[in-house]
């Protein structure tokens, strides 16, 4: 039995994380900001921890709240969208709810659990997104979001060097039916995070640091 930590679990990709987790009997810890979203992850047998991941100071205390306990796969699912373009500049109030969450969240997260990931030869999956690849970029759809996960990118593959014993990612889920991707998305959810687990079941070292498709293709580029 292996142990999972999904942060930002209370609906979508995170909640079907934390489904498929533990019907696969795996012990499973959770993240929700919420009452609402707790309560959905104790529903479905998980460990839940209230966490605002836009809140630093909320964050701050995650680590004392999973206690030194060794984790197997832990991800940073959490994650919004602005869909504006680059014909309008984005708002102070738009930019710092992406970055806190999308951003800055990962970051204060990373020194807490990635000593813990190690400590179990983990494995770390940050979800990511194709919008955030700057090479195959085509057009600026939601140019506040490729920047927020463009940068979530950048601090994954610096974190890497400083955590050898552990594997750290990004992950792209790819085009999925949740709220942030839409009822007009090819994926189920259930299908992504099947793809994704396969995925993170599947890391080698020298995928460490990089950007990993759904189907398993890495990213030839970022």
């Amino acid at each position: 039995m292996a142990t999972v930590l999904v942060i930002g679990a209370s609906r979508g990709l995170g909640l079907e994380f934390v489904r498929q987790y533990r019907a696969a009997g795996d012990r499973v810890i959770a993240t929700a900001r919420d009452d609402e979203g707790l309560a959905r992850l104790r529903a479905l047998g998980a460990e839940p921890l209230r966490v605002d991941v836009a809140d630093p100071a909320s964050v701050s205390g995650l680590s004392w709240q999973l206690d030194g306990v060794e984790i197997d796969v832990a991800l940073y699912v959490a994650g919004v969208i602005d869909r504006g373009n680059a014909t309008t500049p984005p708002t102070q109030q738009a930019f710092d709810h992406l970055m806190h969450t999308n951003v800055l969240g990962l970051m204060q997260v990373l020194p807490q659990v990635m000593p813990m990931v190690e400590a179990a030869g983990g494995v770390f999956g940050a979800l990511s997104s194709r919008m955030a690849q700057i090479g195959p970029v085509s057009g600026s759809g939601a140019w506040l979001y490729r920047v927020s996960k463009a940068a979530l990118n950048m601090a994954v593959s610096s974190a890497r060097f400083d955590y050898p014993k552990a594997t750290l990612v990004a992950l792209d889920p790819g085009w999925v039916q949740t709220d942030m991707g839409g009822g007009a998305a090819p994926l189920s959810a259930e299908a992504s995070v099947s793809g994704l687990r396969a995925v993170l079941a599947s890391l080698t070292p020298d995928d460490n640091g990089q950007l990993i498709h759904h189907d398993g293709r890495r990213a030839s580029s970022w």
